[in-house]
């Protein structure tokens, strides 16, 4: 590992397990003609094995300090364009018209601090993202993957189930990452749903799911009690539920139909 000034305000954790790495780029069902974005390449470690196994790749790095390192670490590669730029303020979708390809993959190893931001930034950009494998705190990734009953299960769950089947690939030590975090981490697979329920209104669904979730623990008379409770009520009994149910006891497709009634 290069002797390098790791910056927490950036939440410079690098990744130097080599058998993990292996497992989180071997996680994507890599198709034909692909293009993959890395978020965040720290030092090249896991992009290199990437690298071996794409078509081509978009590495988005904020640390120009970097610039260096990756170009001698990925010196023998050239299917890659590396950007230093904040992904976050980056429009990404001129970025992507540039390249001719037909599947989309999202790499990235993400600080605690810009995880939900930079995942709301590929929904509301609708980024054709086909498979997205990210490594986050493991406590976040509880919650993305959790399942309608469990205590993590909440908002940005429902919401995101909507686009994506998510589901836990592993979990990583913090004895894996230079330097070493204060807790775990884990990988996630989020992948696109291809028949996904029709949502009339997005705003209006993402709204109808956080007011669900106002008050934790509370059932859905209590959080919706400002909708029309007894079109809520017929929706959910289809389901086998009711409205003394509590919110993180039901699938996001019902409050996808939910949402729908509503309008």
């Amino acid at each position: 590992m290069y002797n390098f000034d790791y910056k927490k305000s950036l939440g410079q954790n690098f990744l130097k397990d080599k058998i993990v790495v292996e497992k989180i780029v071997s996680a994507i069902n890599y198709e034909d003609n692909n293009l993959v974005i890395e978020i965040g390449p720290g030092s090249g470690a896991m992009t290199k094995e990437l690298l071996k196994r794409v078509d081509f790749a978009i590495l988005y790095e904020i640390d120009t300090r970097l610039e260096k390192i990756l170009f001698k670490e990925l010196s023998d590669y050239v299917n890659y364009e590396l950007i230093f730029d904040d992904f976050l303020k980056r429009n990404i979708g001129n970025d992507l018209s540039k390249y001719n390809y037909d599947n989309l993959y999202i790499v990235a190893n993400l600080p605690y601090y810009i995880t939900t931001p930079i995942i709301n930034k590929i929904v509301a950009d609708k980024l054709p993202v086909k498979e997205m494998v990210i490594m986050i705190q493991k406590e976040v990734a509880d919650r993305l993957s959790s399942k309608p009953g469990s205590r993590d299960y909440g908002q940005i769950t429902v919401f995101l189930n909507y686009f994506f089947e998510i589901e836990k690939v592993l979990t990583v030590s913090k004895n894996c990452f230079v330097p070493k975090p204060k807790v775990d981490s884990a990988v996630i697979k989020m992948k696109r749903r291809e028949q996904k329920e029709l949502v009339k209104d997005e705003e209006f669904f993402e709204k109808i799911v956080k007011d669900s979730f106002r008050f934790k623990r509370k059932t859905i008379k209590n959080n919706l009690s400002n909708y029309d409770l007894k079109k809520i009520d017929i929706i959910l009994n289809k389901y086998g539920f009711d409205i003394n149910t509590r919110s993180e006891c039901i699938p996001y497709y019902v409050f996808v139909e939910i949402a729908n009634e509503l309008l």
